[in-house]
């Protein structure tokens, strides 16, 4: 069976699949997205539960450094759909938007499902046909996009958004790099870590927040929050230092991440206020009335007491050691690194080595912190993609 309609077709529908479509539908060009998935967008909607961070809404220059080694190959399609871009974006589907005290940006609704629905109704009215539960297998020999069932479809042009491989019940499980595309591995990005917890901390605190901390390793450091988990810890703080943390690990083994537990106290008002002799107090309760301590914060300095730590106590709160063995599994990743190296693609996202075929979003190789910069990068690139595919056509 060959469907020859289409004159695009776009391989996926997340963000950057639907950004890419709807750029080549505004460009009259017929266009079909196929998603494996029931239903689209279901990363989009697993991260409305965090209120929907859109993008961020501080300066350019501060923006762009957050995709570090990526920042050469998505700079010029983030300027071409800035911030500002995705804001207009969104209000344009009838979702105001405001920016936190953070300057993380956020529709008023804080969750993503109105807007997917309004998006979905404004790429019905383009004309995109989208065919969910549709699994893409890879070309055939005419080049046509082969799909599971025997189907052909062909299109002059085809934009992949195969996202990574975090989170896969959601549809990005990373199958797609058995298809012979030039990648670099994938890898988990703003993920947890696996620590080595005793088992009495473990049951007592697993699920806990770790609030108003500071982070660091190395010459990075992050205040934040965090959560201890039975496995380890994650949580924003720790996401802010995953890449660094990640890969020191794969270079050398464990790695010490360094928590200070107070860290709006000086060490030595801390060491002050220590001095005061215990009068027959517990060490949990001396923690607690003398040094603010909350009950997983004293659960922390116990186990490493319990390790035979012998840190002078005001020191050990303000840097107290964490041994990180492994980033947890890349399916509880909330983003993924690594992915169709840039060097495979041309300035407009499209395939050196085939033309007509470009790519976008999670599946290329660039990571960045939460705080609105991955769906930004994933509108961005989705854009420039549609572009490309267009004027790949018009040609």
């Amino acid at each position: 069976m060959t469907d020859p309609s289409p004159r695009a077709v776009v391989v996926g529908a997340g963000p950057a699949g639907l950004m890419a479509a709807e750029t080549l539908a505004r460009a009259g060009i017929a266009t079909t997205v196929i998603e494996r998935m029931p239903s689209p967008g279901r990363k989009l909607l697993m991260a409305g539960r965090g209120g929907l961070n859109l993008t961020h809404g501080e300066g350019m220059e501060p923006f762009l450094a957050r995709y570090g080694a990526g920042r050469a190959h998505l700079e010029a399609a983030i300027a071409a759909f800035p911030p500002s871009a995705v804001v207009a974006w969104a209000e344009g589907l009838g979702q105001t938007c405001f920016t936190g005290s953070s300057g993380r940006v956020f529709p008023t609704a804080l969750k993503a499902s109105p807007l997917l629905r309004a998006w979905l109704a404004r790429l019905a009215g383009l004309g995109v046909r989208l065919r969910t539960r549709t699994r893409w297998l890879g070309w055939n020999a005419e080049g046509g996009l082969l799909l599971e069932g025997g189907e052909v479809l062909r299109a002059e042009a085809t934009v992949l958004a195969l996202g990574g491989a975090s989170w896969p019940r959601l549809g990005s499980d990373g199958g797609w790099t058995a298809l012979g595309l030039p990648i670099a591995p994938l890898r988990p990005a703003n993920c947890g870590f696996r620590i080595a917890w005793s088992a009495p901390f473990r049951a007592r605190f697993a699920g806990t927040p770790l609030k108003r901390i500071a982070l660091r390793f190395g010459d990075a450091s992050v205040r934040g929050e965090a959560v201890i988990t039975e496995q380890g810890i994650e949580g924003g703080a720790v996401y802010a230092l995953a890449a660094r943390l990640r890969e020191a690990i794969a270079a050398d083994g464990p790695a010490v991440l360094r928590v200070d537990l107070r860290p709006d106290l000086a060490e030595d008002e801390l060491a002050s206020r220590l001095a005061a002799p215990r009068r027959g107090q517990s060490l949990s309760t001396w923690l607690r009335k003398t040094a603010g301590l909350p009950p997983v914060a004293i659960g922390l300095v116990q186990e490493a007491l319990h390790d035979g730590d012998a840190t002078p106590l005001p020191r050990l709160i303000k840097s107290l050691p964490l041994t990180l063995t492994a980033p947890a599994p890349i399916e509880r990743a909330i983003s993924t690194a690594g992915g169709l190296v840039f060097a495979a693609l041309d300035a407009d996202f499209m395939l050196r080595d085939r033309p007509g075929i470009f790519a976008a979003g999670e599946m290329l190789d660039w990571e960045a912190p939460t705080g609105g910069y991955l769906l930004q990068a994933c509108f961005s690139t989705g854009v420039a993609a549609g572009k490309g595919a267009i004027a790949w056509l018009n040609r």
